[in-house]
This record gives C-alpha cells, sequence and structure tokens, in this order.
C-alpha cells in the first residue's frame, strides 16, 4: 500500500523568531512605561501606548537612525505581518470585552434622551465627514479606491465615541453616579453600536469594490441577519457554552470565552465584515447572559489591557508618519479633518441635548464627553489601512484625532459639570459608587472599569 508523505509544516526561522520576540519586548516595555507616564500627568494611556510605535517607527527612528530602523522593524510584510497578528488578537479580545459591557436595559432607561442625543451626535459629525471625504487631497486616499467609499470611511471616522476612554474618564472625575454621566455613557453606547454597524457596511464596500447600492443592500441585508441569528440562536448557544464551562472554574470559562469571541470574528470576516464586528456581537451575548460570572473574566481583562491591547496601540503608532504633515496638502487637510471633527461632534451632541430639553451646562458637557474617540477610532483607522482604503497621510491624520479629542474631553467635561448643581438621586448613587470605587481610582473588586460604570 503506498502512503503520500505530508509536507512538514514549516516553521519561523531563528533569525526571524529572535527579531518577533525583540520587537514585542521592545514595544510592550515602551508603551508600558509612556502608558504610565501618560496617566501620571493626567492623560490617556492610549497616548503614551501610540507614541512609543511612532517613536520607533518612521516618524523618528527611521529618520534619526535608519539602518538601526531597519535591522528592529523589517519592512518585509511577511515578517511585520507577525507581529501585527499579535496586535490582531489583542484588538479582537479588547473589543470582545467591550460588548460585555453594554447594557440595553441601561439605554432604554435614558430612553428619549439618550435617542436625541446620540442620534444627532452621529447624524452630524457622519455628514460632514463625507462631506470632507469627497473634498479630500489625493495625498489622502489610497489608489484606486473608490471616492465614495473613502467618503464614507471618513464619515464613520468622525461619528464614533469611545465607550471605555469615557468610562474610565467618567470614574476618574468622579461623575459617573451623576445623571450627566450616565447620560454620556448611554449616548456612547448608542454611537458605538451604530458606529460599528456602519464600519461594517463601508468595509464590505471596499472588499468588494462596488460603485452601486448593490453590495450595501446585500451588506444590510446580511447584517439584519446577523442580528436576528444573534438573538434567536446566539443566546442559547452562548448561554448553553457558559453553564458547560462553569463547571471547570475560572480558567474553562475564560477559555470558552476566548474561543466563541475568535470564532464569532472569523464568521463575520468570512460573511465580508470585519472581524471586529463578531467580537462585538459575541462580547455582547457573552455580557447579557445570566449564566456569565464576571469576577472570573477578571484575569483575561488584566491580560488584554496590560499586554495585548498596548501592544495593538503600539503597533498602530508604527504605521503613523509625522513627516507626512509636512506637505502642505496633507496639513492643511488634517487641521480641516481635526477642526470638523471636533466642531461636529460637539453641534451634534449639544443640539441633540436642547431637543430632548437639556440645559446648555449639560448640552456642553455632553460635547466633551462624546468627543472622545480615543480606542475606537485608532481601532477604525487600522481597519482603513489594512483595507487600503486610507492612506499612510489620512490614517496619520484620523489617529490625531483620536488624540487630541480624547486629551481634551475630560478639562471640557469637569469645566461643565462643575456648572450642574446635583440632584437627590445623584447623592444616593454617590454612595452607592463609593462602595465600588477604591480611594485610588481602581476598582476594590477587580471587576473590570466599564463593567464598573455599567452596573453603577
Amino acid at each position: 500500500m503506498n502512503t503520500i508523505a505530508a509536507a512538514p509544516v514549516a516553521v519561523i526561522p531563528a533569525q526571524n523568531l529572535m527579531i518577533l520576540l525583540l520587537q514585542l519586548g521592545l514595544l510592550l516595555g515602551l508603551a508600558t512605561v509612556l502608558g504610565r507616564l501618560s496617566v501620571r500627568f493626567g492623560l490617556p494611556a492610549l497616548l503614551g501606548e501610540l507614541s512609543a510605535g511612532i517613536l520607533i517607527g518612521p516618524s523618528l527612528l527611521a529618520n534619526v537612525a535608519p539602518d538601526f530602523s531597519a535591522w528592529v522593524l523589517p519592512t518585509d510584510p511577511a515578517r511585520f505581518h507577525m507581529i501585527d497578528a499579535v496586535g490582531q488578537l489583542g484588538v479582537l479580545l479588547l473589543v470582545g470585552l467591550t460588548g460585555m459591557h453594554l447594557d440595553l436595559g441601561f439605554i432604554r432607561r435614558q430612553g428619549r434622551s439618550a435617542a436625541w442625543i446620540s442620534g444627532a451626535g452621529l447624524v452630524v459629525p457622519l455628514a460632514l465627514g463625507v462631506g470632507i471625504g469627497f473634498l479630500a487631497p489625493s495625498e489622502m486616499i489610497a489608489e484606486g479606491v473608490d471616492h465614495t467609499v473613502f467618503a464614507l470611511f471618513m464619515g464613520v471616522a468622525l461619528c464614533v465615541s469611545a465607550i471605555p476612554v469615557i468610562a474610565k474618564v467618567l470614574m476618574e472625575m468622579r461623575l459617573l453616579h451623576r445623571d450627566i454621566g450616565q447620560l454620556i455613557l448611554s449616548s456612547a453606547v448608542i454611537d458605538d453600536v451604530v458606529g460599528w454597524f456602519l464600519l461594517s457596511v463601508v468595509s464590505a464596500l471596499a472588499t468588494a469594490g462596488a460603485r452601486t447600492g448593490q453590495a450595501a443592500l446585500t451588506a444590510i441585508a446580511l447584517l439584519v441577519g446577523l442580528v436576528a441569528v444573534s438573538i434567536l440562536l446566539g443566546r442559547r448557544v452562548v448561554a448553553r457554552v457558559l453553564r458547560l464551562a462553569d463547571r471547570g472554574g475560572s480558567t474553562t470559562t475564560i477559555a470558552a470565552v476566548v474561543v466563541m469571541i475568535l470564532l464569532s470574528a472569523a464568521a463575520t470576516q468570512s460573511m465580508g465584515f470585519e472581524a471586529i464586528l463578531g467580537a462585538f456581537v459575541c462580547g455582547a451575548l457573552v455580557g447579557s447572559s445570566p449564566d456569565l460570572k464576571v469576577a472570573r473574566l477578571a484575569p483575561l481583562q488584566t491580560l488584554v489591557a496590560a499586554v495585548l491591547a498596548p501592544i495593538f496601540f503600539a503597533t498602530a503608532g508604527l504605521r503613523m508618519d509625522l513627516t507626512e504633515l509636512a506637505k502642505p496638502p496633507v496639513l492643511v487637510a488634517g487641521i480641516v479633518v481635526l477642526t470638523v471633527a471636533i466642531a461636529a461632534k460637539f453641534a451634534g451632541a449639544y443640539l441633540g441635548a436642547r431637543i430632548a430639553r437639556r440645559t446648555r451646562w449639560e448640552a456642553l458637557a455632553l460635547g466633551a464627553g462624546l468627543n472622545s474617540r480615543g480606542v475606537i477610532e485608532v481601532i477604525i483607522a487600522m481597519v482603513g489601512l489594512r483595507l487600503g482604503v486610507l492612506t499612510t497621510a489620512s490614517y496619520t491624520v484620523i489617529v490625531l484625532v483620536a488624540v487630541v479629542t480624547s486629551m481634551m474631553a475630560p478639562p471640557l467635561l469637569r469645566y461643565a459639570a462643575a456648572r450642574i448643581a446635583p440632584t437627590e438621586d445623584e447623592v444616593v448613587r454617590e454612595e452607592f459608587f463609593d462602595t465600588l470605587q477604591g480611594t485610588d481610582g481602581t476598582d476594590s473588586t477587580d471587576k473590570p472599569l466599564v463593567t464598573t460604570a455599567k452596573e453603577a
């Protein structure tokens, strides 16, 4: 009987493995140090983690020591993709954990106000972002990309808000127990959910390269089907898996959750959408399941927050090239995009708040809080770069918007919130908040920050 020997599986060459380990260690170490330094100065950790990649990327090290930069960070795509894969794992788990903190009951309790604020806060920057996309210079648009797809992508990039950043800012400023803090958080949740679905539609258009509405209609139909299957079948599957995993303790539960997130991400990727959509939907199903014991996921939260997420943001910084801003068209476009991004989100949230009969100081606080793009916009920019929609110049501009808006949010929010009189209900909530919040600003129960925000 003849047998056919299988070809041996290729292994990573020793030199490539050594460089990969060096890259990961260097990026994580620098991202951790700069992230902690940013927090010490009252800035988002995201800023320091991005800066780690900027310092050793094409913005600085490649210009100061090109030979050393080429050795530490090879430009060969096959070798660069190895470190990118680690970052992609980190972002999928980060998005999945974010989805776990989605609380539809919390949104329903805010009712009409959250709907108006999030609606206007989405539509205004989305429309203006699309307009900017159509007027963008050629340096901002990748070669061969349909201009309409690029414009739609810019609209989505400018309309989102970042739940993780907003929740952390609200907790650090002791505003989570306030009505305005809960309204900001619930509006941000709606922004994020709609933003992920819009990103999926635009990504499907970019992948299909379609210039007609057929691809958009197909993508929307698939999204509706995905939501229906998730609600009707997904909840039961997740609940069953969590019940079985519960018998094996914390380790088995973490493994089960990670497996479900990765398989869901693979499913949406195979449908022509982004993998992060599947991770987010799976996270939402896991978080809404009564069979989930949140405390068991604390080690996963720590691993993602302390290791995988910083590596992802550092790799995001590697792709930034601040020297692109030396080009006059790119610099002008960057200033315009940043100005419109800030003004549009402020105007949309302010308009929605006033329609919902909120005071002008509440409207200002909402505009300040929702303006923080942070983590979510960086992820969207990475998606655009990977899909070939963005150039290095437009990617750099979008990430800068995420950084600047995240830095602006705390002082403006503090200024506006100080002028909003507290209510009796807020005093009661503050007592509950104090039982969860440690004196150093960390959660005394070791739960994830956004989980605490949701429960509060």
